[in-house]
């Protein structure tokens, strides 16, 4: 039997939220996104958020997210080769998310801050 590409492949099952936890419900990727959400592209912008993502996590749930089509890879110096990292429409589509999660955290998490746009 011939396998259709168009269908999608449900990790856990076919229900939204577990589909979304599946590709970000980890405890960094939402946060490298936020942070490509507010400007930051290099790796090294990426290195200094406060929660200190170790730099094989950051690679790997970069990977990830560019497998998942949410994030591009394009280089920005060929020598040495360096990447930036570009949110696709895919992406850019969590903003929402993103700023719910914001205004929930907000009510039941007082003193919380949001972060300022990167530069």
């Amino acid at each position: 039997m011939e396998e259709n590409l168009d269908q999608p492949v449900f990790e856990r099952s076919c229900c939204p939220i577990a589909c979304a936890l599946d590709q970000l419900g980890d405890k960094w990727t939402l946060l490298i996104i936020r942070d490509l959400l507010l400007g930051k592209k290099r790796y090294q912008e990426l290195m200094t958020s406060p929660e200190r993502i170790a730099t094989n996590i950051l690679a790997d749930r970069l990977r990830k997210l560019e497998m998942a089509g949410i994030v591009v890879q394009q280089a920005y110096q060929q020598k040495p080769l360096r990447y930036q990292y570009n949110l696709t429409k895919k992406g850019e589509d969590l903003r929402p998310v993103l700023e719910a999660l914001v205004k929930w955290g907000q009510s039941y998490y007082p003193g919380s801050m949001v972060f300022k746009p990167y530069k």
